[in-house]
Parts: structure tokens; sequence; C-alpha cells
């Protein structure tokens, strides 16, 4: 997979300490697993300044990013290659685990990270998805972008050491993550689930599950939704919200 940024901040995305040069993310670039390319916005600038950005029609705060340099690097980027082009606004698609598996099928991506006011509205003609992280702002669309690659990037083969990590994460099967625990067994009165450490793994496998159940439907009651229950998953879903509105 190639994963191409355009960016008035193509450095975000290069320094050495960043968010998709370490850990996993780096790791993998390292073995090959994806290629990240990063492209300046201001390369298709034609003055002296290079200028992104401009002054809106009718007035208003701040700076709009300006559409010229947008479509000129568009035509560039995609003209021998097609690519999924991704922005990022307020009003794009919730992003989720199943975009996020979606994603991961495509040979190319390339995102569009806005600044300051946004885009003039004309540039969004030309995206093939429009990706909200949620409710709140961001100074710039570099930071939503970075964790658009890390979230895409760990479910490509061999990007994690082991393959089942990905799959067992929250949101893989629709449901928060069950809780996990390490040595010691006992710390401060607080005591590991005995049944983890019984060994028997059918056993443990259906806690697992049962565990994901009461906290997404503590936590997340909204994504129960989408998941496949029978009737006693149901009836522990519940008793689950129940008991927790109750304390």
């Amino acid at each position: 997979m190639r994963i191409e940024t355009l960016s008035v901040f193509p450095q975000m995305f290069e320094h050495p300490n960043s968010a998709v040069s370490t850990s996993i993310i780096g790791r993998a670039q390292d073995k090959g697993i994806f290629q990240l390319v990063n492209h300046d916005l201001r390369d298709w600038t034609h003055d002296r300044h290079r200028t992104t950005d401009d002054e809106p029609f009718g007035g208003g705060q701040g700076l709009l990013m300006k559409i010229e340099p947008v479509f000129e690097a568009l035509d560039d980027l995609t003209a021998n290659e097609p690519a999924e082009v991704i922005f990022f606004a307020p009003f794009g698609q919730r992003y989720d685990q199943k975009i996020a598996a979606d994603l991961v099928e495509r040979q190319r991506l390339l995102l569009v990270c806005g600044r300051y006011e946004g885009f003039d509205e004309r540039v969004y003609s030309r995206a093939d998805r429009i990706i909200s992280l949620g409710d709140f702002i961001l100074t710039g669309a570099e930071l939503a972008a970075m964790c658009l690659i890390d979230s895409v990037v760990r479910l490509l083969p061999g990007a994690l050491g082991d393959e089942r990590s990905a799959r067992d994460e929250s949101f893989s099967d629709g449901l928060i993550e069950y809780p996990q625990y390490t040595r010691p067994a006992s710390w401060r009165g607080m005591d590991v689930p005995e049944i983890l450490l019984s060994g028997n793994h059918a056993l443990i496998e259906r806690w697992r599950r049962q565990q994901s159940i009461i906290k997404t439907a503590i936590f997340r009651p909204d994504l129960l939704f989408g998941v496949n229950l029978n009737d006693e998953e149901k009836t522990l879903a519940i008793d689950a919200v129940k008991e927790y509105s109750i304390e």
C-alpha cells in the first residue's frame, strides 16, 4: 500500500519523532509493508510567496485554502495512477473501524490536509471520501491524517507482531474490547479474575465475550445495535445497564 499526504506542512509527517515515524507504524515503513509519500501543496503555487490561502468572499474571520493549488496538485498526482482521495472536514463521515478496514483494501490513499478555516467549498468535488474524526476542531488536518494512517497500517498483514492483535481489538467485532490484566495477579487488594488464571481457554473466551458485551452496554450502548447477540447476551447487556444505572 502507498499512502500519500498533501499538506502545507509535510514536515509534520517526516519528523523522526512523528506519529508515523515511530513504533509500529515506523517499523512497518522500514519493513516495506507500506510506503508513505508526503507532498508540499506549495509546490503547486505560482507566486513568489507560494500562497495557498486567501480571504473568503463575503467577508468573515480567518482565511480559506485556495482552490487552484489543490486542483492542480490532484490533477498531477492522479494523472497516471488512481488514488482514493480523502479530505477531512467537520461534515464528513464519522471515522470508525469499518472505514479503516475498507481503506486497507485500497492500493493507494491520498490524504488532503486543510488548514485555517478550511477549503474553498469547490475542492470537495474532488473527494472520494470526506472524513471527520469527531465533533471537535483541529488546527490542521495533519493530526487527523496521522490517526487515519495509524489505524489503517496496523491492519496491514505483518504490521503487528501477532496478527490476532488486530482481530481482538476494540470495534473489530463491533464491541468494546474485554478487560485485560498482567502480573502481578494481586495488587493493593485488586485481584485478577480467577477465570483468567484457570488455564481453561474455552471458559476464558466465553468470559471475554461476556465482558465485552457488558463493557459495551455500559459505555457505548449505541454500538450494540450493530452486533448480533443471542438471547442470553441481550439479557446480559440489559442487566449490565440496569446495574450500572443504579450505581
